[in-house]
């Protein structure tokens, strides 16, 4: 058996790594504190890389890693993954965005009750035997007012913690619906509210062009004097140097960071020396729940990658969770196929496909299943680094334009998906197909409009012909000699109608003089062979 290789460059949950040394066919590079140098030299061959926040899979790494499929982050930032390289080299970039989610609200409170009542100072003067009571007043959370920047996992679930202590929350987040913030208990306000009406501010962001400096000398002038700013999400959505002139003039009382825009915070950094500003080492993720918890969550969504499964957490691509992705399933499994099917049929240049979908699945997130269509349609004519991270961008590439409409028109099935490919010569393909059975097999159940039904987990010939005797005998005789076994055979004929169309599934491929033979034939119109 072939063994994948999987790098893990950081350190990680124990159980992670004998989660994916426990799967057939796996082979586990422990790589830990590894320079870029060292990296180079062992990814060319890898399926996989892990990494936590030390390790940085740039370009030099993504294109040495010829055989990589997926980079798996154990933990929620990105920064240093090259997000744009592993799109266009096909690499799919997961992340565990839940599994760190206490461990980062807990911290982050945890900060914002250090803001409210000075423990770290006090602790110090303690250290140094001193008993300054007076010294250190505090303020209560009660009746304050939190601003939460960013309503995801964590805003979310520190905002339930402020409620519990009786502040007033009110959100800042482009995303948020009222409805979820009225089952929250929350106040959506704009970004401008929200700096003038705190008394605390937390920052649950990521790092964007958008995002980045939003609190900075402008932003601090328009709050509260007497602000407390907190941030354990992404260093640089703070401007430091903003945030230190506001500490040391009184206009902020207290801060509390956990992220740096440069990490480790250099050692002569002006921030360790402002005494209202509490600081800690990038632990949001450091407990041991949360460890355990996101490495063996970027264990088991790699594993999944590699064996044919489709991506949790995804950072390049649509990602859904793990219970719409197993209703999904069985849908891009079709849709795969039906692509594949569409682009073999297809001879003139494709300008649109349009996906209509009927029953269940459009009740479910289609763009995994767009995706699947797509990497179907490419998989025969895109050459090497193709998967469903880059297929769309392929897609445009090639000027195909994707359209997807969801249809409550009467059809046979309960499940059907229908592709039509438009064509520059005015020309229309249409394959259609739905799932049957237990098992939810896909079955090709249309083409170009005529009802037929045939496998599509092998090689179709598909042939137009007129519709006098002997055709099938015909046929039977000429894949004989080429020692092409017939699996089974679908005809469709509508009444009045000289031409059929008839569908062969073949164990294997047949010649080109086979191929010849038949197209010689008189009764034969055109004939389409369909690899598996």
């Amino acid at each position: 058996m072939i063994q994948m290789k999987i790098v893990v460059a950081d350190r990680i949950s124990q159980k992670g790594v004998e989660f994916f040394k426990a799967q057939d066919g796996f082979e586990v590079i422990e790589a830990y504190g590894s320079s870029k140098e060292q990296l180079l030299e062992i990814v060319p061959d890898v399926k996989a890389i892990v990494v936590r926040s030390e390790t940085k899979v740039d370009r030099d790494v993504l294109a040495a890693a010829k055989e990589l499929v997926a980079v798996g982050r154990a933990g929620v930032g990105v920064d240093n993954i090259d997000i744009d390289g592993a799109t266009e080299s096909g690499v799919v970039v997961m992340n565990t965005p839940g599994g760190n989610t206490i461990a980062t609200a807990e911290l982050t409170f945890t900060h914002l009750l250090c803001g409210a009542r000075p423990i770290v100072q006090a602790c110090e003067t303690m250290r140094q035997g001193k008993w300054d009571r007076k010294k250190f007043p505090g303020t209560e959370l009660r009746s304050k007012t939190l601003a939460v920047l960013g309503m995801g996992r964590i805003g979310s679930e520190v905002a339930k913690r402020a409620k519990a202590f009786e502040m007033k929350v009110i959100a800042y987040d482009p995303y948020l619906t009222e409805s979820r913030a009225e089952t929250m208990g929350v106040e959506i306000a704009d970004i401008g509210t929200a700096f003038a009406e705190a008394d605390y501010i937390t920052v649950h962001m990521p790092l964007t062009d958008s995002t980045r400096g939003m609190i900075n000398t402008e932003a601090i002038a328009r709050m509260k004097t007497g602000v407390r700013i907190f941030n354990c999400a992404r260093g640089g959505i703070i401007d430091e140097s903003a945030l230190a002139e506001g500490l040391n003039s009184g206009k902020i009382a207290a801060a509390g960071l956990d992220v740096y825009a440069e990490e480790p915070l250099a050692s002569d950094s002006p921030l360790r020396n402002i005494q209202n500003l509490v600081l800690t080492p990038h632990l949001g993720a450091s407990t041991q729940e949360a460890q355990e918890s996101v490495g063996f969550e970027i264990a088991e969504s790699i594993t999944q990658v590699l064996q044919g499964g489709p991506a949790r957490n995804a950072v390049n691509m649509p990602s859904v969770d793990s219970a719409t992705l197993e209703a999904l399933q069985p849908y891009m499994s079709l849709g795969g196929k039906l692509g594949s099917v569409l682009q073999q049929a297809t001879t003139a240049q494709v300008e649109t496909i349009r996906i209509s979908l009927w029953g269940p699945v459009n009740e479910l997130d289609n763009k995994p299943l767009a995706r699947a269509i797509q990497l179907g349609y490419l998989r025969r004519i895109s050459g090497d680094n193709l998967s469903d991270v880059n297929a769309p961008a392929k897609m445009k590439d090639l000027g195909v334009s994707i359209e997807i409409v969801n249809s409550t028109a009467e059809v046979d099935y309960t499940d059907f998906i229908e592709l039509q490919a438009v064509c520059s010569d005015g020309n229309t393909v249409s394959v259609s197909g739905t799932i049957m059975g237990k098992e939810s097999l896909p079955r090709l159940v249309q083409f170009n409009g005529r009802s037929i039904e045939a496998n599509l987990g092998g090689n179709l010939l598909i042939l137009y012909n007129r519709d006098t005797p002997g055709i099938v005998g015909l046929l039977g005789t000429i894949l004989g000699k080429d020692s092409v076994n017939i699996a089974n055979m679908s005809l469709s004929r509508a009444e009045g109608e000289m031409n059929a169309l008839t569908i062969f599934e073949l164990d294997t491929s047949l010649s080109k003089e086979a191929t010849s033979e038949i197209l010689a034939n008189p009764d034969i119109n055109d004939l389409i062979f369909i690899q598996a």
